[in-house]
């Protein structure tokens, strides 16, 4: 009986790899994403109900749906656009770039050839970040769970992220505070992740950077960051292209993410000194996903 068994689960793998080899194969898979954000603002000297209007505005960015439309070897993860998004954001402009993020346009994966090519726009310019795949040291665990429809196997692994990578702060500053925190070397932390994977989908492709296990990955926990599939679509009538993009300036996730911190700290110096010339006092502390 073991036997038969065993020969049966073979042959629905034999099946299943078969339909993958076809060179019409194609499916989409989408994930909400949740990330949690502690601010204060205490100590801001905004009024009420404009950090009210703040903090609604912060739970929109950090709430969001995406689409991944992948094949065999390629995979293009997309934010998708919703009408009322401008209206939603808190107004124009009011978006968060994370360093080391996913990207604001198109995020194309090649796992054949582990190269990335990511579209972000920021401060109405619009760069392409070329890269190789960030590999990942997965451990498969034992524990099973089923989402939707779909079996899930559980793995786990480590990532190191910038201790303050999510962390904002505007206002005044003790001027000894900033020129210690000028010759620290950035701290890294640990940060566990967990995810959930279908062999019955069997594609190594997931959302955002994860990628590298035996199925699809259909959810991710990693700090206090999730990310949830909801629903998938195999084979559909109407394909779509799944190509890697070729506009913006060219540079690396490194280059990419050293020009962010150069202008998030111009920025952060510009609120500073527009607030003391109001005579604004104290400040505000935004963290994300931690």
């Amino acid at each position: 009986m073991l036997n038969v068994l065993l020969k049966s689960i073979v042959l629905v793998f034999l099946l299943i790899q078969t339909a993958l080899s076809a060179q019409d194969f194609q499916g989409s898979a989408v994930y909400q994403t949740k990330t949690k954000v502690e601010m204060d603002l205490a100590a801001s000297g905004i009024p009420a109900d404009r950090i009210k209007r703040i903090e609604e505005m912060m739970k929109n960015q950090m709430e969001k749906t995406y689409i991944l439309t992948f094949d065999k070897t390629a995979s293009i993860y997309k934010e998708e656009v919703k009408l009322d998004q401008g209206a939603a954001g808190g107004g124009p402009g009011m978006r968060f770039a994370m360093m080391g993020g996913g990207a604001s346009g198109k995020y194309y994966k090649n796992t054949q050839t582990k190269t990335s090519a990511k579209e972000n726009e920021f401060s109405g310019k619009n760069f392409l970040i070329k890269d190789v795949l960030k590999t990942y040291e997965w451990k498969m665990e034992q524990e099973t769970k089923m989402i939707g429809n779909n079996l899930c196997f559980k793995a786990t692994t480590i990532i190191e992220m910038p201790a303050n990578a999510g962390t904002f702060s505007f206002g005044r500053q003790n001027n000894e505070k900033k020129e210690a925190e000028k010759e620290e070397e950035p701290k890294i932390e640990l940060v566990p992740v967990t995810a959930w994977y279908s062999m019955e989908i069997p594609v190594n492709h997931g959302p955002g950077d994860y990628w590298g296990l035996p199925g699809l990955i259909l959810e991710i926990n990693a700090g206090n960051t999730q990310i949830m599939c909801t629903k998938i679509v195999m084979n559909p009538k109407e394909k779509a292209e799944i190509t890697e993009p070729d506009k913006g300036k060219g540079m690396t996730q490194k280059e990419y993410d050293e020009m962010l911190k150069v202008k998030m700290k111009e920025m952060q110096e510009r609120f500073s000194n527009e607030r003391q010339k109001s005579g604004g006092a104290g400040g505000m502390h935004i963290r994300i996903g931690g």
